[in-house]
């Protein structure tokens, strides 16, 4: 009985790409070797289709970027049947989803306390901004983006028009600097601050997650926009990564 071969378009259209994202994992080196007929074709076998999903499933947007590198290098290791690099890789990744999620789950416990008044600043005095970023162990850059996006506004001294950093100002931009440094990104931190500012303090993390309003022309959104979300998603797939691994060991190895 003859050989059925796959196409291309097989499984691009098996895996819900365009045929040349295939020829990228090919060239990429995603892929083991293809052979060709006697017609130049290519002959994809059920083996090359399930590296090209383990190809799919690990670098499609989005992914933690910092690990990138070592995604590829993931997929390369599975396709030089170094299985056991391989799955450290994808074991090292879902270890840091865990904890970038631990650090957004610590956050928002943090933003709860704030919110409910039992987190204070105890300084008596107002601080000028190179104290405050200092205070802060943040740069007097970051203050001022902050303040530049709506984030925090800072009253000023009439007499010089410098800033002045009271107990409130610190006290919110210790929450955004959490917030900010645990993955959220300024468009989600400013969110739940208007909701915080117009009196609304019940389930202000759900604020951070929320979903764009299309009607006030929100029309770009990244991952950072709903981060604790986007890491349970990542985390959800980084498992997906190991168990198609365990698959292809399991064709490898029967």
């Amino acid at each position: 009985m003859p050989v059925t071969h796959l196409r291309t378009s097989d499984i691009a259209r098996e895996l819900g790409v365009h045929v040349n994202t295939i020829r990228l994992y090919e060239s990429q080196g995603y892929l083991p070797k293809i052979p060709r007929g006697t017609n130049g074709y290519r002959q994809y076998s059920v083996f090359h289709l399930e590296f090209a999903r383990l190809a799919r499933i690990t670098l499609h947007w989005p992914y933690l970027v910092e690990y990138k590198a070592s995604l590829e290098m993931l997929v390369k290791y599975a396709v030089q049947q170094n299985y056991e690099m391989a799955m450290e890789l994808a074991f090292q990744y879902l270890a840091m989803i865990r904890i970038e999620r631990t650090h957004a789950e610590s956050a928002l416990a943090f933003l709860e306390r704030w919110v409910a008044g039992y987190i204070r600043e105890t300084v008596s005095n107002t601080m000028h901004i190179s104290q405050a970023a200092h205070y802060l162990n943040v740069t007097v850059d970051m203050l001022r983006n902050w303040e530049r996006n709506g984030l925090i506004q800072v009253p000023r001294d009439p007499s010089n028009g410098y800033r002045l950093y009271g107990t409130s100002e610190l006290g919110r931009l210790r929450v955004i600097r959490i917030l900010v440094q645990s993955g959220h990104s300024l468009m989600a931190v400013l969110k739940m601050l208007h909701q915080f500012d117009n009196g609304q303090t019940d389930n202000l993390s759900d604020a951070l997650d929320l979903p764009l309003d299309e009607s006030a022309n929100e029309l770009i959104e990244v991952v950072a926009d709903r981060w604790l979300v986007s890491l349970y998603d990542l985390e959800d797939r980084a498992q997906a990564i190991i168990q198609q691994l365990s698959y292809l060991i399991e064709m490898h190895y029967t």
